[in-house]
Parts: structure tokens; sequence; C-alpha cells
């Protein structure tokens, strides 16, 4: 079958497409439109983000049988039109999880011990050790919301702080490990130190959190969110900074970013990003917590190999 992809990936995608007998055309140089037109003639799409499969996209691709999207978040899709049409999509959240969980792990150890602040203190000749002085894991509540892949891989990850981890999920039942303990939301609530959101990016979960999240939490709260931009009002956010509801955070990724999450969309910014840009009680990373070599390997052999096996039904 002719498999097109739209985004670069691991050779290994490829190569594997290739060895199971498929023809492919390496078009990631193309812009959307260009993509977008060639598309009907192709019975299987490789994507990361580069543009949005609507409705209208995909009413077009009559000969489409199978998307893999090299990532976990499929918003991109129009998943239900996509079962309508008996389109299979597919997605590889497990081949990123290790690379999230280390990720979020970094930052809030950046965040907690001041190493940014004292990295570039101790470069320009400012020696300050109390005002540098961290703030431990051992000892804190961790709550994750979302106990999927990336926030499995979060909790194992934090295993070793001697710290309590409660997880919550609103669509798992009986899921606690020897890395978390399933929680209740408002338990959560009363007693996390630390909160890490591990969610997709739904109508549900935009703008979870946002003041009224904020405010529902017993004590201050350190914030990493390594899910989705649109999953946090920053407007909000930083009013907690101001008022120390949030004391401080870990963003991966921003609410300003492009569909595509290459770049802060180029539209006029509000002041709310360039205020968060001034903050020293935020850390920022621009959508690469999943995003390791190990990572790109891990995603491209896995959406492979399940497109392989798709396909193989579709003859």
């Amino acid at each position: 079958m002719r498999v097109l992809f739209a985004d670069s990936n691991h050779p290994v995608l490829n190569e594997l497409l290739q060895q199971a007998g498929h023809t492919c055309d390496l078009f990631w140089n193309q812009s959307a439109e260009q993509l977008q037109s060639i598309l009907p003639q192709y019975d299987a799409l490789v994507i990361r983000s580069k543009f949005k499969l609507s409705k209208e996209v995909l009413a077009k691709a009559e000969r489409l049988k199978c998307i893999g999207r090299v990532g976990a978040g499929l918003e991109n899709i129009d998943l239900a039109y996509a079962k309508e049409k008996g389109i299979v999509c597919l997605n590889v959240p497990e081949g990123n999880r290790d690379a999230v969980g280390e990720h979020a792990l970094g930052m809030l150890l950046m965040l907690l011990n001041h190493l940014k602040r004292a990295d570039a203190e101790v470069r320009n000749g400012i020696w300050r050790r109390a005002e540098n002085r961290g703030t431990e894991i051992g000892g804190k509540c961790v709550g994750i919301i979302g106990y999927g892949n990336m926030g499995q891989s979060f909790a194992k990850k934090l295993s070793g702080f001697d710290c309590e981890v409660l997880a919550y999920d609103k669509y798992r039942t009986t899921y606690s490990d020897a890395y978390a303990k399933e929680s209740s939301l408002m338990n959560i609530f009363e007693k996390a130190d630390i909160v890490s959101l591990h969610v997709p990016l739904t109508e549900e979960t935009k703008y979870m959190l946002n003041a009224t999240f904020f405010s529902s939490f017993k004590k201050p709260i350190y914030l990493i969110n390594t899910a989705r931009g649109k999953c946090l009002n920053t407007t909000d956010l930083l009013e907690a900074l101001e008022s120390e509801k949030v004391l401080g955070a870990c963003l991966d990724v921003l609410e300003f970013e492009s569909v595509s999450f290459e770049k802060v969309s180029a539209e006029a910014l509000p002041p709310a990003y360039e205020n968060l840009l001034l903050s020293d009680k935020v850390i920022l990373s621009p959508h690469i917590a999943g995003w390791t070599h190990e990572s790109n390997y891990k995603m491209s052999k896995g959406i492979a190999e399940k497109m392989i096996a798709v396909l193989a039904t579709k003859n």
C-alpha cells in the first residue's frame, strides 16, 4: 500500500514499512496544503502535528485506511469521523512515557533547588547560598492527575524519593500500584504539595487548570504541566503565583503554542505570555518532554509495527 509521510521521523519507521512491502513517500518538506491535495492518493498516513485532519480533509481521502500518529495525543484528528469512515487511528504513548517522566522530574528538581537562578548567579560571580536553599521532594505529597502511560512513568520515577504519590484518573478504577495510590481529586486538593498533569487535550480538559482549580487546594502547590498547553489558563496561573497559591510552575507546554507545537503562535501574544517569561517562579521548555533520541526511535518503531499489523488486515 502507499504510505504518505507528512512529518519527519526516525528512519526505522520507513525501513520497517518498506520491509513489509509498502511504498513510502517521504514528503514532510511539503506544506500542509500540498499534503492535503495529494492525500486522496494514499492508503495510509504518518503524522506528528503538522496539520489538522478535520472532517473535510478526511472526507476527500477516499483510500485512507490508517493514520499513524508518532506521539501520544490524537486531538488533531476528527476521531469520530475517522471511525465512521473505517479509518484506524494509531498512536504510541508508550514510546515516550519514560522521556516525559524523566523530563517532569528534571524540571521539578530544577525548580525546587533554584538551579536556573543559581547557575546564572555563579556565572556572574554571585555566590548566594542561603538565598538558594532548596526544597526536598522527600516527605511531600505528589498528586498526579491522569494515570495513563505518562502519569505512571512519572510515579515510577518518583519511587526513590520517599514521597507519597496519589493518582487521580476519572476514567479508570482499581489502578493503585507499587508507585501510586488511587485517589479522588478532592483528596489531592486536600493533601498535595506538588501536582503534575498528564491528561490529553479534550473539551473536558481544556483550561481545567484555572482559578477555581488552584483555589481548591488546601496548601500552596508546585505545578508541573507536560500535557498540553491549553489545559492551563496562563492568566489564572500568574494570579495564583502572585497570591502564592502556586509556589512555582514547570511548563513544558504553553497555551500559546501553534497547532503544530513547533513554535509559539505568530499572532499577537497577550500580556500573560510576556508576564510568564518574566516570572522567576517558572521553568520553561519548548514542548520537548517526550522528545529524546531514545523516544524518537521507540515511537517510530512502535507506530510502524502497529501500522503494519493494521494494513495486513486491510488487503
